[in-house]
């Protein structure tokens, strides 16, 4: 109803109004345009248009209302899935510097063993080769002796020769000859 009082005082302040002639004439069309208008919008009140379209203008609220809490909640979800996943990642970074510290840990100590491998392996090889160097040096000096009693041997027969004679020579081998017949009896 208020509406209407307020429609009626901006129709009384129109234009038309302001127009000569009679105003509330069938012969004016701005008269008839004015009960036109009147009587659609008694139509659209008869028919509760307004409260049909203020009852849609709620409930498109209500569904726009309801859009924005489970965008709200998404976003909620979204929030707490990307806290869960950051942990995760936090996790997987940690367990990876673990691994890496290990692996560290795990190359320095086979560092270290092949340090003491290759000392140990060095160690035998100047052992072995300490070995060879006195193996070599014993030899070189049992042929070094064995040349020497050679050459001794051969200058001693050499002297015998010379000064044995045809009867010291039958006297040593007479001796001999007793000597061996002594021991074999």
């Amino acid at each position: 109803m208020r509406t209407l009082i307020i429609l009626a005082a901006a129709l009384a302040a129109s234009p038309a109004m302001a127009a000569s002639g009679p105003f509330f004439s069938l012969h004016n069309t701005n008269f008839v345009v004015l009960i036109a208008f009147l009587v659609f919008l008694g139509i659209l009140v008869y028919f509760k248009v307004p409260g049909t379209l203020g009852g849609m203008l709620d409930n498109r609220a209500t569904e726009i209302k309801g859009e924005l809490d489970e965008a709200r909640q998404l976003r909620e979800e979204a929030q707490s899935l990307l806290a869960s996943y950051e942990r995760k990642q936090k996790e997987v970074q940690d367990q990876a510097d673990a691994i890496v510290a290990n692996a560290k840990a795990e190359a320095e100590a086979a560092a270290v063993q092949a340090k003491e491998d290759l000392q140990k392996s060095i160690a035998r090889r100047v052992q072995a080769a300490e070995e060879q160097i006195a193996s070599a040096e014993a030899s070189a000096v049992r042929e070094v002796r064995d040349s020497a009693i050679n050459a001794a041997v051969g200058a001693a027969r050499d002297i015998l020769a010379k000064q044995m004679t045809d009867e010291k020579s039958g006297a040593l081998i007479d001796s001999s000859i007793n000597e061996v017949k002594a021991k074999l009896h």
